[in-house]
């Protein structure tokens, strides 16, 4: 392992972690795909959808805590919600992390693109404003925002995802939640979901440590950064920028299958 190496992977880490704190995702839907394709472009080692998935898993976990921690005191952290999306989000992670080990790195990556892709429509589908709601007067389908939870965990925990690329969407377009509410509470049920996804990929040997732990101490840094910047950006702006992100991602992926 080389100087150029750390450098990498430490700016691959920084900018994810920074972008996903403003826009409130755990950052694999951006540093998957980056792990997989920028490593190489510099001569370095390429890592397989195993390991990517594996550290993606670790430094998720890490950069839901800074991120949750700079909306903390902010009141759009909704109990209720990150307790039903919190637990159904955990089961299916560690179901779909654990079993990701009988998968081929090919299966990996197009669960991954299955995701994004889903993630990247569900966000330019028209939505209804609920932006004028107070935090403590949000409502919602519990049953159905643990259901979506506990698929969105399966197909997460299989890529080493926390799920938030895809929660966001369902929970602005589906269960209709207000912009910033949806933020501040998906980071919350994400960092859930990686200690499922966590314990899976370790279980299983698919976690590569080191790398791993230059991709947590950018993610510590940058997480809270990017989190107190969207709490002062256009609540419309994020999710445009969420949006933008999620289908240059899912395009990259596809065409990397298909070709």
């Amino acid at each position: 392992m080389d100087f150029m190496f750390i450098i990498t992977i430490f700016l691959i880490g920084f900018i994810g972690s920074y972008i996903s704190g403003m826009v409130g995702i755990g950052g694999s839907i951006i540093k998957y795909p980056m792990l997989l394709y920028i490593p190489p472009l510099f001569g370095l080692a390429a890592f397989s959808a195993h390991e990517v998935s594996g550290i993606s898993a670790i430094q998720v976990f890490f950069a839901t805590i800074g991120g949750v921690w700079a909306y903390r005191k902010g009141g759009y952290l909704n109990k209720n919600l990150i307790i039903y999306m919190g637990v159904s989000i955990l089961i299916g992670s560690f179901i779909g992390s654990y079993g990701s080990r009988m998968m081929s790195g090919e299966i990996i990556n197009l669960v991954y693109g299955v995701l994004a892709l889903l993630a990247a429509i569900m966000m330019f589908l028209p939505k209804k404003g609920r932006d004028d709601i107070p935090p403590d007067q949000v409502s919602f389908n519990k049953w159905l925002a643990a259901f979506f939870a506990l698929i969105v965990g399966v197909g997460a925990g299989i890529v080493g995802a926390a799920g938030a690329f895809l929660l966001v969407p369902i929970m602005l377009v589906i269960l209709k939640l207000p912009t910033r509410v949806t933020i501040a509470s998906s980071l919350a049920i994400t960092f859930i979901s990686s200690i499922g996804a966590t314990i899976g990929k370790i279980s299983t040997g698919q976690v590569e440590f080191v790398p791993a732990l230059i991709m947590v101490i950018a993610s510590l840094i940058a997480s809270p950064l990017g989190a107190k910047m969207g709490q002062k950006v256009n609540t419309k702006l994020l999710q445009w920028i969420l949006a933008l992100l999620i289908l240059g991602t899912s395009i990259k992926i596809w065409a990397e299958i298909l070709l």
